[in-house]
């Protein structure tokens, strides 16, 4: 079964528009989102650490994360992909335990960043995560994310370039995917598109086309991240700011999904 989701998950990438991944971060948002039509679920770092109370950023321990993917694979039947930051350990030679208690919890896909580290280190642990898929007999989808653009790692006039050598590297290394995180400029994505073998994902950010001008660019993927637990933090914060403040109770209800309806869902 396991192997099966991963084709599919794989197959998804070379559809004719771009994969879109609205990103869950608990079992009920990945549900959610599976029945409003998503193809395959795909988590937001940031919000499954914030559900536990964390910051984003490599600060989550490990066993509460298996435990959320485990919870999500429990409710989906979409494919599952997972965020793992930079892997949670600095050291490549224990990215393979990692790896392989994602896959066992459900992950058919995983995503890995660089940050500021160096690539090499990157290379290292795609390596592990591949031969861990490979002893696993999964076919896992590796997405390695690259931060040039969001951490403004070089010029700008050097950006592509930089993209496309760590591009290069993640591909002799075992990657799938390029997750190039911040980028929107039109010129640019075409650039990187062509410029690699590997499948492109971009993510939601100020100034990014919209879906279908990005398939014309070569964009495979497109995921919105924290973007929807972010947003859904700041409605929280004015509807209990205010209830605070006033003690009404009708805005609470005024646009909540009735409690039968969501209680059905599980």
């Amino acid at each position: 079964m396991g192997n099966s989701k991963a084709e599919n998950f794989n197959a998804l990438h070379r559809q004719p528009a771009p994969l879109r991944l609205p990103n869950a971060w608990d079992a009920g948002s990945a549900l959610l989102i599976e029945r409003l039509g998503a193809r395959a679920i795909a988590t937001t770092s940031a919000g499954v650490a914030w559900s536990h109370g964390y910051r984003d950023g490599d600060a989550l321990p490990l066993e509460r994360h298996l435990s959320t993917i485990a919870a999500i694979a429990r409710v989906i039947t979409v494919p599952l992909s997972v965020d793992i930051e930079g892997g949670y350990t600095a050291e490549s030679d224990r990215i393979a335990e990692t790896a392989a208690r994602f896959i066992e919890a459900g992950a058919v896909g995983f995503n890995i960043q660089d940050g500021a580290a160096s690539p090499d280190l990157l290379c290292r642990k795609i390596e592990q995560i591949r031969e861990t898929a490979e002893r696993l007999g999964v076919g896992l989808y590796l997405n390695a994310r690259t931060d040039v653009y969001a951490r403004n790692l070089v010029c700008e006039d050097l950006r592509v370039n930089e993209v496309l050598i760590r591009a290069r590297q993640y591909q002799e290394a075992g990657a799938d995917g390029l997750f190039v995180l911040g980028v929107t400029d039109r010129d640019d994505i075409a650039q990187i598109a062509t410029g690699t073998e590997l499948l492109l994902n971009v993510i939601a950010w100020p100034g990014l086309p919209p879906a279908h001008e990005l398939a014309a660019l070569g964009v495979r993927r497109v995921s919105v991240g924290s973007w929807i637990s972010q947003t859904l933090w700041e409605h929280a914060t004015s509807l209990a700011a205010n209830f605070l403040a006033d003690g009404r109770s009708e805005p609470l209800f005024e646009f909540a999904t009735p409690y039968s309806e969501v209680n059905a869902c599980f």
